[in-house]
């Protein structure tokens, strides 16, 4: 018997499924296309380096998002998505395909301004990336149907207007690297979301802004910033 109704289990879409995929966490790796690192000041291929939203941060696509509050310089992030499907720990490289349910394509909204301040006091960027609404996310594709998720077009455009675009293999650390990574330092399990960097050309959105997007070969969102929550 719990004190009051507990929180309903947050789940994404799956496509050409009614049924749905139960998000369990949702991790995000850190700086991980090479022309971002420099776009964000950076010039390292450091060891990759994880952050975390919760699981109702989720929000299937398409959808409408409201601009959060505490922030004047509101991100998008476009990002690769996967799903694992089966739990692990110390996962090798060659086995981590062996884990992954299914992928996706979404946005990891950021409050810039907010990260700023985080990085320049050495605080951890929590308020900057985990806040309400902040991950939508296209259906989840399942891997039998997946083309690949080492190789292809990744992209994102504001108003019609193209804003990033690069091809999964420009990684820095391969989904089969940072998956095996991420598992020596926790045990993945079912449903955990793994966001995987963001190519260069981020930048700000205002409220009536369209973001679309997606992976060639696998999925597309459409995402409409509204006006202040």
């Amino acid at each position: 018997m719990f004190v009051f109704d507990p929180p309903r289990q947050s789940s994404l879409a799956v496509q050409g499924n009614s049924n749905r995929f139960p998000v369990r966490r949702v991790f995000c790796v850190g700086r991980n296309y090479e022309a971002h690192v420099r776009e964000m000041g950076n010039d390292t291929r450091e060891p990759p380096f994880f952050f975390t939203k919760p699981s109702d941060a989720v929000r299937d696509t398409p959808c409408t998002i409201p601009y959060p509050p505490l922030t004047e310089d509101l991100h998008f992030e476009v990002e690769l998505v996967i799903a694992i499907g089966k739990g692990g720990a110390n996962i090798s490289d060659a086995d981590v395909m062996g884990h992954i349910w299914g992928a996706s394509v979404g946005i990891d909204l950021t409050r810039r301004d907010l990260q700023a301040e985080a990085k320049k006091m050495g605080r951890p960027w929590d308020w900057a990336k985990a806040f309400d609404q902040s991950a939508p996310i296209a259906p989840i594709v399942p891997i039998a149907d997946v083309p690949s998720v080492e190789a292809g077009r990744i992209w994102l455009s504001v108003n019609g207007e193209q804003r990033q675009e690069a091809d999964l293999s420009d990684m820095i650390w391969a989904v089969r690297e940072h998956v095996a990574i991420l598992s020596q330092a926790m045990v993945l399990a079912p449903g955990d979301i793994i966001m995987t960097g963001t190519p260069a050309g981020v930048g700000a959105v205002v409220p009536g802004d369209v973001l679309t997007g997606g992976v060639d070969g696998l999925a597309s969102f459409e995402v409409i910033i509204g006006p202040r929550a």
